[in-house]
């Protein structure tokens, strides 16, 4: 998908679809980097891990929050060059692979987070988001695109203001992941109405037994 993205980006002369094909690579290569993270978390404990190897999972979704932010920093500086370059408004057929991409990556990021979600897996939720901001990405695109065509001469940048806007979704993204991840590295504290759950269960427990 992100080769179809980025040919069509380059012949559409749309940088909004190649900086979203660009988004696209990085999630190939956030999947690997999942599925290792999965992988390891599942190992048995050891003599050198004797709590087991769940931490991998964070790990796995900080990485995947570097790449998210190194791929956001690359849209930014050439959409900055390409807005003060005048150039040739997107292609109207851009818009028909923008509508698909959107579609799919919504029920991707759908299914991916269900699954985050029954598993309880950080790593998961964050490939799930990682879906998700691709579609919001396609989804600015495509209205960049929409404007620079409808709007005509003068309208042309509408494509690289998207694209734009679009790194910043990556970044919002990108750092709510790397904040989950970290707060689950640290350890920290539950919240206060899930301790209080825990008690409850115990006292009853407590008081069954005590029957």
């Amino acid at each position: 998908m992100g080769l179809i993205k980025l040919f069509t980006g380059i012949f559409g002369n749309s940088f909004a679809l190649i900086a979203d094909s660009i988004e696209s690579f990085s999630d190939v290569i956030s999947s690997v980097i999942l599925y290792i993270g999965l992988k390891v978390s599942i190992k048995e404990r050891d003599e050198n891990h004797p709590y087991g190897h769940g931490k991998a999972e964070p790990i796995a979704s900080i990485i995947l929050t570097f790449l998210l932010f190194a791929a956001a920093m690359f849209i930014i500086i050439q959409s900055i060059h390409n807005i003060l370059t005048p150039h040739k408004a997107p292609a109207p057929f851009t818009l028909i692979l923008l509508g698909a991409i959107i579609f799919i990556k919504e029920i991707l990021f759908r299914f991916v987070s269900k699954a985050g979600e029954t598993h309880q897996s950080s790593a998961m939720k964050a490939e799930a988001w990682h879906h998700r901001s691709d579609a919001l990405s396609s989804l600015a695109a495509f209205f960049g695109i929409t404007i620079a065509i409808i709007g005509g001469e003068g309208y042309e940048s509408a494509d690289d203001w998207a694209a734009l806007a679009a790194s910043a979704l990556v970044i919002y993204n990108a750092w709510s992941i790397m904040k989950s991840a970290m707060n689950e590295l640290m350890d920290i504290a539950p919240d206060p109405s899930i301790a209080e759950q825990v008690k409850d269960i115990a006292r009853k427990s407590a008081g069954s037994s005590a029957a």
